[in-house]
């Protein structure tokens, strides 16, 4: 897998079910804001429900902090919505879930597994020009924190507006940051 930060998001177009619509969502949408692209292997499944329901319980939240949420899978939007219709847990789902029926956006992120056509779980944390700064994958049977996903998004907004400092791990909102100098080094 190759390193994608600072790469920049590719030119994308795709359906996307949202709040009882289909809407179409590309990569001009992003601009000008934080945004988050959580992949999933496939809907109708078992783990994938549960994390979607999890990021689902921050969505105000990361709203709130200028930031979309995107859950992708390698699905149509026809299935999301036959999804949401039929599961309580999907249905209360208010932020785009987008179709990537061509793999196109799992390649791009370097996690579309060709045998199967689906993507792993990989959470993908893009800034406001459209570059990665965070992300992680996981295999199929692994999931994910919402809860530290928040955090991240926190760090990098935080890393991006104050440049000269940094976060150390765990750090939250209101705490102590690091500003890295030779003072610091070994003392830590």
């Amino acid at each position: 897998m190759e390193n994608l930060i600072d790469k920049e998001l590719l030119e994308f177009k795709v359906e996307a079910y949202h709040d009882g619509k289909f809407e179409e969502v590309t990569h001009k949408d992003l601009k000008g804001k934080w945004a988050i692209f959580f992949f999933y292997p496939a809907d109708f499944t078992f783990v994938c429900p549960t994390e979607l329901a999890d990021l689902q319980d921050y969505y105000e939240e990361l709203k709130s902090m200028d930031c979309e949420v995107y859950s992708v899978s390698c699905d149509s939007h026809f299935v999301h919505k036959a999804w949401a219709d039929t599961s309580e847990t999907i249905g209360k789902i208010k932020y785009p879930m987008l179709a990537d029926p061509t793999g196109k956006l799992a390649d791009f992120f370097g996690i579309l597994v060709k045998d199967t056509f689906q993507a792993l779980r990989g959470t993908f944390i893009i800034d406001p020009h459209g570059k990665v700064k965070a992300y992680e994958v996981h295999d199929m049977g692994i999931g994910r924190n919402a809860e530290e996903l928040v955090r991240k998004v926190a760090a990098a907004q935080f890393v991006a507006k104050h440049g000269n400092e940094v976060c150390p791990a765990k750090w939250k909102p209101g705490e102590d940051t690091l500003i890295p100098s030779l003072d610091l080094v070994g003392k830590i």
